[in-house]
């Protein structure tokens, strides 16, 4: 390479050029107006309203002879509640002073370490170079989540595993992107981002699920794949949003979320057709309902989203409607409609009664989404029972890391417990809860534990953690009672499908039917069935490929329900009744 190229002959040449630079810098300092007034942030400026809103507000005036266009500038109002953080006003929020980005923010809940950062970034901004290199850098990076830091004395919350469950484009990720917004957790300045993005791709109405939906593919197809999570907090409890995918080709995924989940909320879209088309045969509303059901979902909250739609405008008849399609099915699943199912209208893409009431639905009189959550009774959680924590899923981050719920007992920092099946004994280095570290977690808690003294590559999903003096029984042979929801043919033995049990996903045979169990009555038949078919209770014997854990149903009913599943269908829920040793 020529050296002429890159220094110059001289350095007079060089002065020349910095003469050059300089008198240009003169002639652009010259034209600057040195007596501009200096900027004052607008203290009441409006809260960020979607621009698809405003047009359409503007655009489409519906006007039915009930003052529709009233109720479109009301919802428009209860999207820009201002977001509760902490306590603060509206004031508080929208101005953002350095001096709060630079506070680490941890002794109070709310105030700059809330708001500070991009999601859930500690890095302290030091000034507005670094926040443009941080906007530069926004476009790759995936939202962080915040993690309000809480006063070391602050009473522990309840936590509540929230699964959102449903029929594809129902609602389900924008309903959980709209509490994410109402609640705090996700910045005013990354829904504006994620709009524009979205408007780019001429998919304005996604914005909100792209706070969960977060990697490429399901951002470009609107449809969520993997488990979504998120946290958000209301004044009684802290609560995990698993979001679940809708499409019927992800339906083993959506079990692994609901089996930690403690309470579904199952989305119907009342928008003329599309409720329809879920609840039919093919749909997924029925075949998720069911399987919350088998994953040990005690309760149902119905939530019939895009109640604002033009053809629904929260008309009573069209709920209604909706609402008795729906009971007899559930009731069939094992829902008890007057204990365990709450039904609600709502709006996903506009917040309308999540978080506030609404004033165009009248008839409505309980409580909206987040307020009702609050308002649940506490879950009875075993916390003097063994350890049990099935495995969702591990990787690799200085060490083994592995993902689960905990469903009984207790675990602590430093504390030695057992890897079943294959019984490696492990120490439990550190834990996180909803990514906060913490010392020991109760049961109910979603947990990132860091292991020592086994590999990633030995732990597969579906593996448990439990303690040396409590062992999780394992085994390849059960009895089970199963019964038929979907097949066409009939089930005789030597039948394969695919066992989902917990977070574990084995192939299994039917190797003997052993009794018909009579539906009503309970009793089983004296003769040996010679094959089962749809809507039919057995008790039959089950053989998996390989060694799994499982507990029978009456020990702990979460680790002894599963599903089967064959050609991409649901066709049977079961329940353990004995596991049977292997003979030698």
């Amino acid at each position: 390479m020529d050296p002429r190229d890159t220094a110059p002959d001289s350095w007079e040449q060089e002065e020349d050029a910095e003469a050059r630079d300089a008198a240009g810098l003169q002639s652009a300092l010259a034209a600057l107006n040195v007596n501009a007034k200096p900027f004052v942030p607008n203290v009441n400026a409006a809260v960020f309203v979607p621009t698809f809103f405003q047009s359409s507000l503007t655009e489409i005036p519906v006007s039915d002879g009930h003052g529709a266009e009233t109720v479109a500038s009301m919802e428009l109002s209860e999207t820009v509640a201002p977001v509760e953080n902490g306590g603060g006003t509206e004031a508080d929020m929208m101005v953002e002073t350095w001096e709060q980005k630079e506070e680490p923010g941890e002794g109070e809940p709310g105030g700059g370490g809330a708001l500070g950062g991009e999601g859930g970034s500690s890095e302290v901004v030091q000034g507005k170079e670094e926040e443009e290199m941080m906007e530069e850098e926004e476009e790759e990076e995936l939202p962080m989540l915040k993690v309000i830091p809480l006063p070391p004395d602050a009473p522990k919350k309840e936590h509540v595993n929230v699964v959102f469950i449903g029929h594809v484009d129902a609602g389900k990720s924008t309903i959980g992107g709209q509490i994410m917004y109402l609640t705090g957790m996700v910045e005013k300045r990354t829904l504006e981002k994620y709009e524009r993005e979205a408007k780019e791709k001429n998919r304005e109405t996604w914005y909100l699920s792209w706070a969960l939906d977060t990697n490429q593919e399901e951002r470009d197809k609107g449809k969520t794949v993997e488990v979504g999570r998120a946290y958000f907090e209301t004044e009684k409890k802290h609560f995990t949003i698993l979001d679940a995918p809708g499409h019927k080709s992800f339906v083993p995924n959506m079990i692994g979320g609901a089996s930690q989940a403690d309470l579904a909320v199952l989305v119907i879209s009342a928008r003329k057709g599309e409720f329809e088309t879920g609840f039919e045969k093919g749909g997924q509303t029925r075949e998720h309902a069911m399987l919350a059901k088998t994953a040990g979902v005690k309760h149902l909250i119905v939530l019939v989203n895009k109640m604002d739609d033009p053809t629904v405008n929260w008309s009573l008849e069209r709920y209604e409607e909706c609402k008795e399609k729906l009971v007899p099915f559930l009731k069939k699943v094992g829902f008890n409609p007057k204990k365990d199912i709450y039904f609600m209208p709502c709006s996903g893409l506009t917040g309308a009664n999540l978080k506030e009431p609404i004033e165009e639905c009248t008839w409505y009189t309980g409580l909206p989404f987040i307020p009702h959550l609050d308002s649940l009774p506490s879950f009875i959680r075993i916390t003097d029972g063994p350890v049990r924590l099935p495995i969702v899923d591990k990787y690799k981050d200085m060490g083994t890391v592995i993902l689960g719920k905990l469903e009984s007992g207790f675990i602590a920092k430093a504390q030695q417990l057992v890897m079943m099946p294959n019984r490696h004994t492990v120490e439990v280095l550190s834990l996180l809860s909803d990514e906060v570290e913490t010392d020991e977690a109760v049961p109910g808690e979603n947990l990132k534990l860091r292991l020592k003294g086994i590999e990633e590559e030995e732990i597969l999903p579906g593996f448990i953690l439990c303690n040396a003096e409590n062992l999780c029984h394992s085994g390849r042979t059960f009895d089970a009672q199963i019964v038929i929801i979907e097949h066409k043919s009939i089930i005789c033995p030597g039948y394969n499908a695919v066992l989902h049990i917990h977070t574990c996903i084995e192939e299994v045979q039917i190797t003997a039917l052993i009794c018909l169990v009579d539906k009503k009555t309970g009793e089983k038949s004296k003769t040996r069935p010679r094959f089962v078919k749809q809507d039919q209770v057995c008790i039959a014997r089950l053989r998996c490929a390989g060694t799994i854990c499982l507990e029978t149903f009456k020990d702990f009913p979460q680790m002894g329900r599963f599903t089967l599943r064959d050609e991409g269908k649901t066709i049977a829920i079961g329940k353990v009744l004995k596991l049977v040793p292997e003979k030698d």
